[in-house]
């Protein structure tokens, strides 16, 4: 365990690491990927939540910061993509660039990102559900609609405990089979999903245009409340970390890395394309939806959406728009499953997790095990948290995974300064770096106690697995090379 911290992988290593997956996805297979995941997960589920209880109307300038942020993150991670060939994203860039005990870190982080916020996503998903279907006279029962013990109103006006998020767990299982049957078939679905998802955005933007009421932008910045996070500009901060969740697609972009061709080019053009793209989207949509949308509402709304478009009182464009958002959130959890069934393969290809995650379905080639282990844990954490505690437990994952990219940059530029890159961050060694650390630093710095609590929580629990199983079972264990040499000859 000592020297575990100083084991790093090979450049040549990552570069050669076979998985047995198909490589299918070029540069616009990728972008697609990335804004079907990123337009989505935030701007259809947490805008509301994070103006009603953070920032108010300048959740827009929320979503403005988030991106700049993640531009400097997006960045180096393009650098490290053009270079480390092998997937698990921040997880292998880190572990070739600053050892196992970072990696294992980052590897643990990614899967809180992924795990928490497919289940944030499927949470908001619900909820239009529900909302599409009382628009067909079809009412769901609230106790089945909602996250574990939270305050329900029934039928009679009573006020009754929710028992579990059940559509939720429909939608993670629906999407969990669709990836099992291979990624060539269900990359394609997700290309139709995400142009279906780009009309319903553009319809919205149109429609809502006229309805907009400057007096919903006033005041801009609301006065501090007099508790940090609430309002004035600690809450704008606030609320840029919950928006963290909704630009984690480029992260996912360089996941995929085993299915794409040529990803030394490739993942770059996909990572920083998804950022130019979703940034302009979500900017212009939340300034629309907050227009209409008084924010003082939307305190818990996890569908603002569907809240929107009731607002402009067309009922045939409400549901059309409602059923687009529902079907245009399996994009969404589309790619965050696919992440995360990649990285726990490559972490176990790695021996740090066990080797049944990296196991492939003899058929599809896809990682089945995987698949279900995703499933299981999103489905309860669905089921049993509200969407506002997952979506902050989600981006503070993702911001500590983009520190340490920056971090890797830095090591890898002074250790090998010589290395051919395919993309080189712009600034020389230090600027763009530091400054993605400080800006994530930062916005981390500004999120609630709760979540550095259950952040502190989850990485102790990491530690100790991986004390008790992956420093042990690493292939870069010297132990474990000398057995494996010993099978060899």
């Amino acid at each position: 365990m000592s020297h575990a911290f100083l084991r790093r992988k090979s450049i040549e290593s990552n570069a050669s690491n076979q998985t047995g997956l198909k490589r299918i996805f070029g540069p616009w297979h990728l972008i697609i990927l990335g804004v079907g995941i990123t337009v989505g997960s935030g701007l259809f589920s947490l805008t509301g939540v994070a103006a009603g209880q953070h920032a108010g109307p300048a959740v827009i300038l929320s979503f403005l910061i988030a991106p700049i942020a993640c531009a400097f993150a997006g960045l180096c991670y393009a650098e490290l993509a053009g270079i480390i060939s092998s997937g698990g994203s921040a997880y292998s860039y880190t572990y070739v660039t600053l050892g196992e005990t970072a990696a294992w870190s980052v590897g643990w982080s990614l899967v809180l990102e992924y795990t928490v916020g497919a289940a944030a996503v499927a949470s908001s998903w619900s909820g239009y559900l529900s909302s599409l279907l009382r628009g067909w006279g079809i009412t769901l029962d609230p106790r089945l609609t909602h996250a574990s013990f939270t305050d329900v109103v029934m039928a009679d006006g009573s006020i009754e405990k929710a028992w579990f998020n059940l559509p939720s767990a429909f939608i993670l299982l629906c999407i969990t089979l669709l990836l099992m049957r291979g990624t060539t078939e269900s990359s394609r679905i997700n290309a139709v999903v995400v142009i279906i998802k780009m009309l319903v955005i553009a319809s919205v933007i149109i429609v809502c245009f006229p309805h907009i009421q400057h007096t919903n932008y006033e005041p801009f910045i609301p006065p501090n409340t007099g508790e940090f996070g609430h309002f004035g500009f600690s809450g704008v901060m606030r609320a840029a970390g919950m928006a963290f969740f909704a630009y984690v697609g480029f992260d996912i972009v360089s996941s995929a890395t085993t299915d794409t061709r040529n990803p030394q080019r490739n993942i770059p053009i996909g990572v920083i394309g998804t950022l130019i793209a979703c940034a302009l989207i979500y900017v212009v949509f939340a300034a629309v939806l907050i227009g209409v949308v008084d924010y003082r509402t939307m305190i818990n709304d996890a569908n603002p959406v569907a809240t929107a478009i009731d607002k402009v009182h067309m009922p045939w464009l409400a549901s059309l728009v409602k059923l687009g958002v529902t079907i245009g959130y399996i994009t969404v959890l589309y790619g965050m499953l696919l992440g995360q069934s990649r990285i726990g393969l490559t972490m176990a290809n790695d021996g740090l997790l066990p080797k049944k995650l990296a196991h492939l379905h003899q058929k599809t080639k896809t990682p089945w095990t995987a698949h279900i282990f995703s499933f299981i844990a999103c489905s309860i954490l669905a089921g049993t948290l509200p969407i506002g505690m997952l979506g902050n437990m989600t981006s503070i994952g993702t911001l500590f995974a983009f520190i340490v990219v920056c971090l890797g940059v830095i090591a890898l530029r002074i250790r090998e300064p010589d290395l051919e890159r395919w993309f080189r961050v712009p600034g020389g060694t230090f600027l763009v770096p530091v400054l993605g650390i400080i800006t994530c630093g930062t916005i981390m710095l500004s999120m609630d106690k709760g979540t550095w609590i259950r952040l502190g929580l989850w990485w102790v629990a990491g530690m100790v697995i991986y004390a008790f199983y992956g420093a042990k079972k690493s292939l870069l264990n010297p132990k474990n090379a000398a057995i494996k040499n010993l099978t060899d000859t």
